[in-house]
């Protein structure tokens, strides 16, 4: 029989590419992200929220896990905590969080925290986070911002006062590994702190902690997600349907990670998108630049044409600016959301800015396109397809493939 979850999430992409981990194998599945939403207006067997905490303290991040966690946390629902799979934000104060308010509610509990993701080059060795084969210390995104001193799990979560046991490669691939965690679950107040570097891997995390305790959670990536939601039984979900759209495709890049922005320099050069770049000076000024980026985006969409929408950066970016920025742009094409016949946008922030700016208050699940870049349909005041991808993730074509799927999901007005 299959289980129901509630997967709490620190951005929207991750959110969303979680939840798509059991949307694709039949499960009903969106994401929802507003102070108001409650669940029994959304009696899905799969919610994700997004608690948009990734640019928090460790103490206000904990803070809204924990209202969040008293809200929406039902009995039977399974909690998965996703976390950003190269520790960015308050992974270990929101892990505490939610260790404290299950505890509270149903005793002690076993954490399985398992953050790797190999479809996307993240494993964990050692304890130890690595990105393409490489220590996740040495990675751009560790470089432009992190948290903690060190990318070791046990390490990481005793930040927050969690303790931690370290699970080897070893240990995931033996005989023992169920015993082992029923062993950490009789416990309690503990968090299993896993190495996995296949998918394989992962699939054996999950199959051995699934049933654990009443007690367990589960902390990572759309990796572990992916290996939980195999373990499901598969259910019939209508497909998604809607009318065709005339309207032209809104893809934004937001994200400052390397693969974004060369997927961005690719599309352009296909000449399939009418590319405007803008500058923060635009979007933090008042004149007649931002009047005149919205009417020329809303001249392309309305005519059929796709609209790349960049916000560019110098090459040492004040990372402080980023969520001012968001909420600029999001200003600035509010008056285009009429016209868009689909969406995209690469990173969480500017993804959740720009869609609660239009009036859009959650996404139903329908595919993934490719690892970490999920498909759905808008929920609130407008419903238009949608593809969100968090900044790292994907390669040079991604965002072609993005918005030629978008492209013939808006045309043809199939999801399938």
């Amino acid at each position: 029989m299959a289980n129901d979850w509630l997967i709490l999430a620190d951005d929207l992409t991750g959110a969303a590419d979680c939840a798509i981990a059991f949307g694709r194998r039949g499960r009903a599945a969106a994401v929802m992200w507003d102070e108001a939403v409650d669940l029994s207006d959304h009696q899905l067997p799969v919610l994700a929220y997004d608690a948009a905490s990734r640019g928090l303290s460790g103490a206000a991040a904990a803070r809204r896990h924990a209202d969040v966690l008293a809200r929406l946390a039902e009995p039977g629902r399974i909690l998965f905590k996703k976390i950003d799979s190269t520790l960015r934000g308050q992974p270990a104060a929101e892990i505490a969080a939610t260790l404290l308010h299950l505890t509270s509610q149903s005793g002690p509990a076993l954490g399985v925290f398992a953050p790797a993701f190999p479809a996307t080059g993240r494993t964990t060795i050692d304890g130890r986070i690595h990105v393409k084969g490489r220590p996740l210390e040495e990675a751009e995104v560790w470089v432009r911002e992190h948290t903690y001193p060190t990318a070791h799990l046990v390490e990481v979560l005793a930040t927050a006062g969690i303790r931690g046991e370290h699970v080897s490669l070893a240990t995931i691939r033996g005989p023992d590994l169920k015993a082992i965690f029923a062993k950490l679950a009789a416990e309690g107040d503990v968090v299993a702190a896993c190495d996995a570097e296949t998918e394989h891997d992962l699939h054996l995390i999950a199959k051995a902690s699934l049933l654990a305790s009443r007690s367990t959670f589960f902390i990572g990536s759309a990796g572990l997600a992916h290996a939980l939601a195999g373990l499901d039984a598969d259910s019939d979900v209508e497909p998604l349907r809607i009318p065709a759209s005339a309207l032209g495709t809104l893809i934004v890049v937001g994200s400052l990670a390397g693969a974004s922005r060369a997927a961005a320099r690719e599309l352009a050069a296909t000449g399939t998108v009418e590319h405007f770049a803008v500058t923060a000076t635009t979007l933090l000024g008042d004149g007649a630049d931002r009047a005149r980026l919205a009417a020329d985006v809303m001249r392309r969409l309305s005519a059929g044409g796709d609209a790349l929408v960049e916000i560019m950066m110098d090459d040492k970016p004040n990372m402080s600016l980023g969520p001012q920025l968001a909420q600029a742009l999001a200003d600035v094409l509010a008056p285009v959301a009429p016209a868009i016949g689909a969406f995209a946008a690469t990173g969480g922030e500017t993804a959740a800015a720009l869609l609660s700016r239009f009036g859009v208050n959650g996404i139903r699940l329908a595919d993934e396109i490719e690892p970490g870049v999920s498909l759905g349909l808008t929920l609130g005041e407008l419903s238009f397809p949608i593809a969100t991808k968090a900044g790292a993730f994907g390669d040079e074509q991604s965002l072609i493939r993005i918005a030629e799927r978008l492209r013939a999901v808006r045309t043809q007005g199939s999801f399938t």
